[in-house]
């Protein structure tokens, strides 16, 4: 009763998931350089860095990406390789690859830790009708992600088409040349012009005062009143050689969002430009419970911004992970029903039958207690590992039950029955157990990401087995001595009878069968042999894969174009393919991002 209330109090906080958790160890570099060309970027830029990378120890696969001002350089680890001292490593390099880095570089190159396998679990698209998206952009970024991020369960939170605020000013060349000025004139005055700067303090006979004042022009307008020289003693400002407007800190960035035609009213997105929040989940989260806190603050927050900002669901993951997890939750009970069904047809006795079959939640729930224990998860490879140990732990229960009526029809009472039958047949369920678990010894031993994957599957079954064989040698011989009584002079009834036909039918026709076989062996050996060599041929010639493919009802597409493209062009293209993806029906929703070719 213990292992079974543990086991079920436990249940509800195993993690669920849709796979194992395996955290690649993954480092991603990022280094800017405003302005530099891919080739510039390739050669200037990632070729030092990835000189001093290679050097580091564990390295498994390193891979870069060169685009207009930025270089991403993606390092993967050996599985065995702990992700914070390869951190140190990384740094390392970056340091030592320093000194042959352009020198105009605004700051070092960065790295952060990613898992590769992490996708988000929840798309947001943010966008309004009547605001710019830079100021929708403030309530994203300052209320949106800063909320989510602090919500149990939640990782990273990032922002696709990211609209920061920032003033631009915009210079006609032709004016600047007749004033006699350039342009890095002009960018030493505005660097100089916005920073707040201490202003010191005033000492009077008996009080200081400390002089406050934000020299900091955080609008266009002031800007375009901003001097920037002085020619024959009048000032040029702003105006006079061009004006200050309101943007984009990153133009070069952008992001829509787009309702199908089987979008649901009320969450489906305003079609056009957009944020695009995505949200990832921790490590070893429950991704079901995590999609759920999520949309119960999502009210909540909706409530700080203004009505005029739309945010709707685009993506949500756990959709098709509820659905798979449903499915094979099903599975496990309809195996369940199944075995108990088969027992009390061959046995036909109500406590013949429940004694063996308490056995089967009992070491699925000791089981989940253990799973908890060392940190597994609820997800599609451990379910099926519980669904095939049912058959495991009935067969446990069903020998020592059989061993101990045996005695009990020979006429020894229910209590010296249950002791020397389980004495008679406890090596044997040892010896059976162990046999069952060497065969997972090799995916217990298997190593790479197919190990990583199935070693939680494997051990599944194993923690199953081995809670069966507790079981069987302790509670259903005790089960047995109270309730299993010697049926020899009872009369059985119709149902009973009918069975006990059956059995016979099907007794006499293996009786017959296996006569046929002996007395045509040659024949029986090439159908064996027949056999063996059409197994061999399926086994090359079927395809082959990591995971059977499935329909996770999820599409992601990658779109790209020649290098010397514009991002107006770019955009042009991408517009036009959601004109092409709009017209199919079973599309509820899409959002698209675009940064320069891609």
């Amino acid at each position: 009763m213990a292992l079974f209330l543990v086991g079920a109090a436990v249940w509800p906080l195993l993690p669920v998931a849709p796979l194992p958790q395996v955290d690649f160890p993954t480092i991603q570099v990022t280094g800017k350089l405003p302005g530099g060309d891919p080739e510039t970027m390739a050669s200037s830029v990632a070729q030092p860095l990835e000189r001093q990378f290679s050097q580091i120890a564990g390295l498994t696969q390193m891979t870069s990406v060169s685009a207009l001002g930025s270089t991403q350089i993606t390092l993967q680890f050996d599985l065995a390789r702990n992700i914070d001292s390869a951190s140190l490593d990384v740094q390392s390099a970056i340091n030592a690859a320093t000194g042959q880095l352009p020198a105009n570089m605004p700051s070092p190159p960065t790295f952060r830790k990613i898992n590769p396998a992490d996708f988000s679990i929840m798309l947001l698209s943010v966008q309004s009708n009547v605001l710019p998206l830079t100021q929708v952009n403030e309530y994203a970024d300052n209320i949106l992600a800063q909320q989510l991020s602090q919500i149990e369960g939640v990782g990273l939170v990032n922002i696709f088409g990211q609209r920061k605020p920032a003033i631009r000013i915009q210079i006609d060349p032709v004016k600047l040349a007749a004033l006699g000025l350039s342009l890095e004139d002009i960018r030493g005055v505005i660097a100089n012009t916005t920073v707040n700067q201490p202003k010191g303090t005033i000492d009077g006979p008996k009080q200081s005062f400390t002089v406050y004042t934000n020299d900091q022009l955080l609008s266009a307008k002031p800007w375009n009143d901003v001097v920037l020289a002085y020619r024959n003693g009048a000032p040029i400002r702003i105006r006079d050689v061009g004006i200050a407007v309101p943007g984009a800190e990153d133009v070069k960035q952008a992001a829509w969002a787009f309702s199908g035609k089987a979008a649901t009213a009320g969450d489906a997105a305003i079609s056009g430009p957009s944020l695009i929040v995505g949200i990832t989940k921790q490590p070893g989260a429950n991704v079901v419970e995590t999609v759920e806190r999520i949309k119960a603050a999502l009210p909540r927050l909706l409530a700080s911004i203004p009505p005029t900002v739309h945010v709707s669901t685009m993506t949500d993951r756990t959709q098709n992970i509820r659905a798979s997890l449903h499915e094979v939750e099903l599975t496990l009970l309809l195996s369940i029903c199944l075995v108990v069904g088969m027992i009390f047809v061959f046995l036909r006795s109500v406590p013949a039958t429940l004694i063996p079959s308490a056995t089967v939640p009992l070491a699925l729930l000791g089981t989940a207690a253990i799973m908890y224990l060392v940190g597994f998860s609820l997800d599609n490879l451990s379910l099926m590992a519980l669904t095939i140990a049912v058959g495991f732990v009935v067969d446990d229960a069903i020998v020592m039950l059989e061993n101990i009526y045996r005695h009990i029809e020979e006429g020894m009472s229910p209590m010296d029955a249950a002791y020397k039958g389980s004495a008679e047949i406890g090596f044997t369920i040892v010896s059976i157990s162990i046999s069952l678990i060497a065969v997972f010894i090799p995916l217990l031993l298997m190593g790479g990401i197919v190990g990583r994957l199935f070693r939680e599957f494997a051990i599944t079954v194993t923690l199953t087995i081995l809670v069966s064989v507790a079981v069987s040698l302790t509670l259903t011989p005790m089960l047995c001595s109270r309730f299993i009584k010697s049926h020899n002079r009872e009369s059985h009834g119709r149902v009973y009878r009918t069975f006990e036909r059956g059995f016979d039918i099907l007794l006499n026709s293996y009786r017959r069968g296996l006569n046929l076989v002996l007395r045509h062996q040659f024949i029986t050996l090439c159908s064996f042999i027949a056999t063996v060599a059409t197994t061999a041929v399926l086994f090359v010639i079927i395809p082959k894969g990591f995971f059977p493919q499935q329909d996770t009802g999820f599409i992601f597409g990658f779109a790209e174009t020649s290098q010397d493209s514009s991002f107006s062009a770019m955009n042009h293209r991408m517009l036009a393919l959601a004109d092409i993806i709009r017209e199919d029906p079973d599309i509820s929703g899409f959002g698209m991002s675009s940064n320069q070719p891609t």
